[in-house]
């Protein structure tokens, strides 16, 4: 979950501009890295690597050392970007292994073989932890791997190791510095790396944005796919909850938690979302798939899936910040070229009118949820209700609470059960505002096929004093109504990239993947990062 998300919550308003405030004339963006080296893989797509592995020139192992190294190099030594919290010990053996079985039996798909980093909230039953970045789950080593891990092994991925989050996905705090936990520390933006990364599955897309990895997992209530996507210059994907199942995912909500795919291209993301579908006994929100979701989503990947697309402006999301607003006029121009029809405003009737009712329901199912989740963990896990966690803490707060505090995680240790009158009537308010008065109200309205927004704005220089600067973004609309959202590179603020999102109605991941596969193969704003140590301006 996004700091933006706690802090609109809360009623304490966004917090100004980007500190990007400069002369208007002679800007010139100063280039003062340089790489540590180049790397053979640097924007590899997974078909890409798998051509690499059909020719001989790569292999699962080969592939798995080279984003190890790549690791080692990029994300603790040289930029040290702090993205991967621990590196799987068994991938060279779980890659040979395949290696072993596409000799023996062809490959079990497009996933096999291919390196892919998870989020450190998502369960794997091998020596790794899952820790959701807290020091108190440090001894944690699930007995079960999570559906997400089961499925990625199933189509032979090669679980490469966990990323780095903002703690607790970003429900601790609402002061928090987004991509710092007390295990991981700060994950930095590999574009301005004084600059943040975004949250809470900070960590994946700045690994993907770097080529720590093919593909990553990341997971969102509000904002935390989309918004780091956005911010390190990559794909995300918020599926429609349901579609992926949550079980073994340390949770905050289950009326808007899913895990999802961050990958530097559409085609990549269509690709890892197909391999995480499916009907889970664990979560009887994947009931709702049946029918509706599919296994293979590269069908929709078409060049001209804008033609006749009915699009719709949501013009409410914009204005927080004018050279984004340029960029999203931009993108609107290229549909229009596209043959897309732009319905311009198509705004939420409902707009900004669900705020508080969000976060009281996330405050009640966060204590809820978590409480279960911390209950079925072995012994070797002493904590197991989050009143626990908030002692755990304050014993804790040197290491844990450095920079600041837990007033999310007492607020919701206040709440009761959810059979109060006050959750269900904000959870009913959230359904209604977000999803049948809002999204599918315009979208009815105006026959549209996707609604779009700018997904938020450059990164913001991260500041642990103060904590997150966010300027402003469109995620909540979709995580609170439970449909989907993916956000597509839409140019450069400043060196810094941002975002576009597509979202509309329940189960419409492949309209919008097809249309935003469309938008991105005519502009390919995506480029890779250059680990710059700041985004400096200067005049002249």
């Amino acid at each position: 979950m996004t700091n933006r998300s706690r802090r609109e919550f809360l009623q304490t308003g966004i917090i100004g501009s980007l500190a990007l405030a400069m002369p208007r004339t002679g800007l010139a963006y100063v280039h003062q890295y340089r790489r540590s080296s180049e790397f053979e893989l640097e924007e590899a797509t997974v078909s890409q690597l798998q051509d690499m592995i059909k020719s001989g020139a790569m292999t699962a192992r080969s592939l798995t050392e080279h984003y190890l190294k790549r690791i080692e190099e990029i994300d603790k030594k040289g930029p040290a970007v702090n993205a991967v919290i621990e590196t799987n010990p068994d991938a060279l053996t779980i890659a040979d292994a395949l290696d072993k079985e596409r000799m023996a039996k062809g490959p079990r798909g497009p996933l096999h073989g291919i390196p892919v980093l998870i989020k450190d909230n998502i369960d794997t039953a091998d020596k790794m932890h899952t820790t959701a970045g807290s020091l108190a789950l440090m001894a944690s080593k699930p007995a079960y791997d999570s559906f997400v891990a089961q499925r990625l092994r199933a189509a032979g991925a090669v679980i490469l190791g966990k990323t780095n989050l903002s703690e607790w996905a970003n429900f601790r705090s609402n002061r928090s510095s987004s991509g710092w936990s007390g295990r991981g520390g700060q994950t930095k933006n590999p574009y301005a790396l004084d600059r943040n990364p975004c949250g809470s599955s900070s960590g994946s897309g700045a690994a993907v944005s770097a080529n720590l990895c093919a593909i990553a997992i990341g997971t969102e209530t509000d904002g935390s796919i989309v918004c780091p996507s956005s911010a390190n210059g990559v794909v995300g994907i918020k599926p429609t909850i349901g579609m992926v199942s949550r079980w073994g995912i340390i949770p905050i909500a289950h009326s808007q938690d899913t895990a999802g795919p961050m990958a530097r291209t559409v085609a990549d993301a269509a690709i890892l979302l197909g391999a995480l579908t499916g009907i889970d006994k664990n979560d009887d929100s994947t009931k709702l798939s049946s029918g509706k979701a599919v296994a293979d989503y590269t069908s929709f990947l078409d060049p001209n899936g804008l033609k006749g697309a009915r699009i719709g402006v949501a013009r409410k999301f914009f204005g927080f910040n004018p050279r984004v607003d340029v960029l999203i006029e931009n993108a609107i121009d290229a549909m229009k070229k596209l043959g897309a029809i732009i319905v311009d405003p198509a705004d939420l009737p409902t707009h900004g009118q669900f705020r508080s009712s969000e976060f009281e329901v996330l405050l009640y199912e966060f204590k809820s949820d978590l409480n279960a989740y911390l209950a079925k963990l072995g012994p070797e896990v002493p904590y197991r209700n989050l009143k626990q966690l908030i002692e755990f803490n304050e014993q804790n707060r040197d290491k844990e609470m450095p920079y600041f505090g837990q007033e999310t995680f007492i607020r919701a240790e206040e709440k009761g059960p959810l059979t109060d009158k006050e959750y269900l009537e904000a959870l009913e308010k959230n359904y209604k505002l977000a999803g049948t008065e809002g999204i599918d109200a315009v979208m009815d309205e105006h026959t549209l096929d996707a609604i779009i927004a700018p997904t938020g704005g450059p990164a913001w220089l991260t500041d642990w004093v103060c904590g997150d600067h966010f300027g402003g973004g469109s995620s909540s609309p979709a995580a609170v109504a439970g449909y989907p959202n993916i956000t597509v590179p839409a140019g450069f603020v400043f060196g810094m990239p941002c975002g576009i999102s597509f979202f509309g109605k329940a189960w419409t991941e492949p309209k919008l993947i097809r249309i935003a596969y469309a938008y991105e193969q005519a502009t390919k704003h995506r480029r890779a990062p250059k680990f710059l140590p700041s985004a400096e301006l200067r005049v002249g």
